[in-house]
């Protein structure tokens, strides 16, 4: 561990100074592209800089200790302490160490579909959407609706948005999966709970220079807008739908009056579910890999249960209850985020020492 920080060190003031030479600052994109190398190896340096501190004052007190005479019972005290921070920080590093995601800054699109339950699981699948975009809104990142199918009764057959901001992706990868919710509907005249799922799908944003699309492998559709909304609707052909012709993928964009920016948006999601397939294909490959993972891959594996009686929120995989449903429901879900994140990054850990 401490050749590998050393290395990281080394290369950390290399970092610091070509920031400073007016040839790379001139250079936007090679600027950009080291200052985002220097941010991200800033909390490893200085948590082990911060190692190395204690470590001499360690040092120190045991040189003190050897010595004896009346400083040794506060050489001994100090000792211990400097002992337990080092050992806190180690495992710290060790964290840090752990190859970061590239996906982890990008920006997400983020499908939610109502699946079992019928219009009880579009409502919730709704629920869903305005709980992820109640929390955006708290950690300042940006949401942009990208195409929805709604129903009668207020909820999403599907949606599409998207979460712009440094670290989004990071943030919200774990949610890929089946959503399940145990409650009442409120057209149940019984009174029975019944039980209805949606799944939520977390794609990273794709790049143009990550996955090329191909104009002949792309056939363009234009229609008129349906559902409700504005005037607009049904009267121009503003819609777009997109049908990539190697995969069968279909895209479908509505949400823009303008043709030019529905077919924008058609493109990113387009792209982005390409660069996931290709993701998706690259990860099944490496069995190792997908067993030190929370989950962020598997859309059918069911993560966690929503239950109104109880006012309980569960996630599965890591076994943690939140008995706060409400505030859950209302954004208030970073300690939950926070927990998986955890828990993946000490089983990617467990996976490496093994």
């Amino acid at each position: 561990m401490f050749d590998k920080l050393n290395q990281a060190e080394a290369r950390y003031l290399v970092l610091e100074s070509s920031l400073s030479d007016p040839e790379i600052v001139s250079n936007q994109d090679e600027f950009t592209k080291i200052m985002k190398e220097y941010k991200n190896l800033t909390p490893v340096i200085e948590k082990y800089r911060e190692h190395k501190k204690i470590k001499s004052d360690m040092d120190g007190a045991r040189a003190l200790m050897d010595e004896g005479g009346e400083l040794y019972d506060m050489a001994l005290e100090e000792y211990k302490e400097c002992k337990e921070k080092i050992e806190a920080i180690e495992e710290e590093l060790k964290i840090l160490l752990i190859p970061k995601d590239p996906n982890d800054d990008k920006n997400v699109i983020i499908e939610i579909r109502g699946g079992a339950g019928g219009d009880e699981a579009a409502l919730f699948a709704y629920v869903l959407y305005r709980m992820y975009n109640m929390y955006a809104d708290a950690q300042g990142f940006k949401t942009e609706l990208m195409s929805c199918n709604e129903t009668g009764l207020g909820g999403f057959k599907e949606v599409t948005f998207m979460i712009s901001g440094e670290g989004a992706y990071s943030r919200f990868k774990f949610e890929s999966g089946v959503h399940r919710v145990q409650r009442v509907p409120e057209t149940e005249t019984q009174g029975r709970i019944h039980t209805s799922t949606a799944t939520v799908a977390v794609l990273p944003e794709a790049e143009e220079v990550e996955v090329e699309i191909l104009p002949t492998d792309v056939v363009i559709e234009t229609c008129k807008s349906s559902g409700a909304g504005g005037q607009h609707v049904n009267k121009t052909e503003s819609a777009i739908r997109l049908i990539h012709k190697p995969t069968g993928i279909v895209v479908e964009c509505q949400d823009e009056r303008s043709q030019f920016k529905n077919k924008d948006k058609a493109f990113k999601i387009l792209r982005t579910k390409l660069y996931d397939m290709k993701q998706q294909e690259m990860d099944s490959k490496i069995a190792s890999e997908r067993k030190s993972q929370v989950g962020t891959g598997d859309r059918s594996e069911r993560i966690r249960t929503y239950n109104y009686p109880q006012g309980r929120v569960t996630d599965h995989r890591i076994g943690y209850t939140i008995y706060s449903l409400d505030a859950f429901l209302n954004g208030d879900i970073q300690d939950m985020l926070e927990k998986l994140a955890t828990a993946d990054a000490a089983e990617k850990l467990k996976g490496g020492n093994e």
